[in-house]
């Protein structure tokens, strides 16, 4: 697990709050002028 942390550049795992955070993030007024976006919500981590 160490290892797959490493490679994440916020050094931990998403938690169900970081996914739910999005969500209502994107489902509140705050993101009435988004449109067309992908949100990665992946501590920055590439596939």
């Amino acid at each position: 697990v160490q290892g797959w942390r490493d490679a994440i550049p916020l050094k931990r795992g998403g938690t169900p709050e970081d996914i739910a955070n999005a969500c209502l993030f994107l489902a509140s007024d705050l993101s009435s002028y988004i449109t067309g976006q992908v949100l990665n919500v992946g501590g920055g981590m590439l596939t």
